[in-house]
């Protein structure tokens, strides 16, 4: 379907412009294309195609119906397949791959062993290193970075300059923004959100309408769900729940096996620990401690 024209050097790799020589999806006959290195960078197979100063070489491949576009750039032994697009400024590199309905734009950086697939979308100055799965309908942008063995999936955002990494796993409609970190064995599900410079944690687990905010930690075994704000300095650990409508802000701690519940609230330098219990609308604050099996 196409076939190798002028060529021009690069860094002394020799590069060729494609050129179509039949008509497919948006593509006419004698089309130019953008730069390959070899006929192994592109298949003559599908609908796929690489548009104006996109530049795919080494032993990287496209395939199926994907389109690079635009000044993007494929790499070293990545793969985009399916209905994928990689366009703008993007770059992929390692073995990567971007497979289904994908997409990698603006100045997006995906590398590594990382995969992009279904209907996720990676732009901004975003980028997705290591063993990292992005799928579903997951978004990454702006400056965020996914990396380790995490997974982001479902209709989960990661944006601004929020990390995450190790094996963590944010799904559902969970949101990481702002400058914090979820990384180790954490969970942060359903309609949660991390932001501003919190971090999570261990195999800390944040989910339902849950927010983790400030400089806030959450870390340990602990769980923070339903509709729970932990913010400030706090911090929660151990195998801590909070839950229901309680907040835990300010320096206060929560640690052990203590559960806070109902309309509650830890503040001040409130410590609750051991296997302590605080419901309803019991208040803890200033410097007090309610530790031990207290209730």
């Amino acid at each position: 379907k196409y076939e190798l024209t002028e060529k021009m050097e690069i860094n002394g790799r020799t590069l060729y412009r494609i050129k179509a020589l039949r008509a497919f999806a948006d593509v006419k006959v004698g089309d130019f294309g953008g730069w390959v290195e070899s006929e192994e960078n592109l298949s003559q197979d599908g609908d796929c195609w690489i548009y104006r100063n996109a530049v795919v070489r080494d032993n990287a491949k496209v395939y199926d119906y994907a389109a690079v576009r635009d000044n993007a750039k494929v790499c070293d032994n990545a793969k985009v397949r399916g209905n994928a697009v990689v366009r703008d400024n993007a770059k992929v590199r390692g073995n990567a791959k971007i497979y289904d309905y994908a997409e990698v734009r603006g100045k997006a950086k995906v590398s590594d062993y990382a995969e992009v697939i279904g209907k996720a979308k990676i732009y901004g100055n975003a980028e997705v290193s290591g063993y990292a799965w992005v799928y579903d309908n997951a978004e990454v942008s702006g400056n965020a970075k996914v990396s380790g063995n995490a997974a982001v999936r479902g209709n989960a955002k990661i944006y601004d300059y929020a990390e995450v990494c190790g094996d963590a796993k944010i799904y559902d409609y969970a949101e990481v923004s702002g400058n914090a970190k979820v990384y180790d064995n954490t969970a942060v599900c359903g309609k949660a959100k991390i932001y501003d410079y919190a971090e999570v944690c261990d195999n800390a687990a944040v989910c339902d309408n849950a927010k983790v905010r400030g400089n806030a930690i959450v870390r340990g075994e602990a769980w923070v769900c339903d509709n729970a704000k932990i913010y400030d300095h706090a911090k929660v650990s151990g195998d801590a729940k909070v839950y229901d409508n309680a907040a835990v802000c300010d320096n206060a701690a929560v640690s052990g096996e203590a559960k806070v519940s109902g309309n509650a609230e830890v503040i001040g330098n409130a410590e609750v620990c051991g296997n302590a219990i605080v419901r309803g609308n019991a208040k803890i604050y200033d410097y007090a401690e309610v530790c031990g099996d207290a209730k």
